[in-house]
């Protein structure tokens, strides 16, 4: 059984300058892990750990030779940095596997060295997720200098709905709403709720006239996948904290709800919503 979605993962070329961004420019909590990391993964990880919702890691390549970095290089060669993998809590990672093969999901062989399991895009709408041990990271949460929240939802684009809830629903358990109209958005979505950590949208273009609607209409023209990550902060403390951007952080005006505000950080959407709004 499916327990949580811990943190979605941002691959990072930059590991410095993606932790000092998340830190310093955005104003979250950032766990640095990456001394024990790069020795056992091969990876450079950094975990930003605000209060509510699940968790931002950040991950870069580092070992050449070892399997997480060689495929956060292909993600990166292939696709640049952006939003990398969905990740999801089980109790037993291996025996969970078994259950969601039989339901249909192409789960992968275990990866050297990794404690969790893998279930590859292609069974999945364009998102690599990695299932782990309940409570795979124990480094707690802390409050933000921002204001700003964890991740509150996770948006994936999809082209059927109705295909993506069989493999969520059905095929990792996830208890999941009725499909919604959203007018204002101009999409068909509906949402997945994991036991703990945030909630999951899956949205399709419904009126691509729509700004928003026209932007997931521009992914979905590639790929399915993740689309964008929606944290939670006060309206004033959230805009102070995405205005104060540099190089790698840009503000947009791409609106998840009439008050949201946007960023793209490292290749990766970040809506801003305050909690009245949600």
């Amino acid at each position: 059984m499916i327990t949580a979605m811990p943190r979605v993962a941002i691959a990072l070329n930059d590991f410095d300058a993606g932790v000092e961004t998340f830190r310093d420019q955005l104003g979250l909590p950032v766990v640095d892990i990456s001394a024990g990391s790069v020795e056992s993964l091969g990876a450079k990880l950094a975990m930003c750990v605000p209060e509510g919702g699940s968790n931002i890691e950040l991950m870069s390549p580092a070992n050449p030779d070892a399997p997480l970095s060689q495929s956060l290089s292909r993600f990166l060669e292939r696709r640049g940095e952006g939003l990398f993998a969905l990740m999801l809590e089980a109790p037993d990672p291996d025996e969970e596997a078994i259950g969601l093969a039989e339901r249909g999901l192409n789960v992968l062989p275990l990866m050297p060295g990794a404690s969790g399991r893998d279930v590859h895009p292609n069974s999945t709408h364009g998102v690599l997720i990695r299932v782990y041990p309940t409570n795979s990271f124990s480094g707690g949460t802390s409050p933000s200098e921002s204001g700003l929240s964890g991740i509150m939802r996770v948006l994936i684009a999809v082209r059927d709905l109705g295909r993506a809830r069989t493999a969520y629903q059905t095929g990792f358990g996830l208890p999941c709403d009725p499909e919604q109209h959203d007018e204002s958005r101009g999409v068909q979505s509906f949402l997945c709720h994991p036991p703990a950590g945030g909630t999951i949208e899956f949205l399709t273009p419904a009126d691509p006239a729509r700004p928003f609607a026209a932007d997931v209409a521009s992914l979905l023209e590639h790929r399915e996948g993740l689309y964008a990550l929606t944290l939670h902060g006060p309206a004033v403390r959230a805009s102070t904290a995405l205005t104060r951007h540099g190089p790698a952080v840009r503000a947009s005006e791409l609106p998840t709800r009439p008050l949201g505000r946007a960023t793209t950080a490292f290749g990766a959407r970040i809506f801003v919503e305050s909690p009245s709004d949600a």
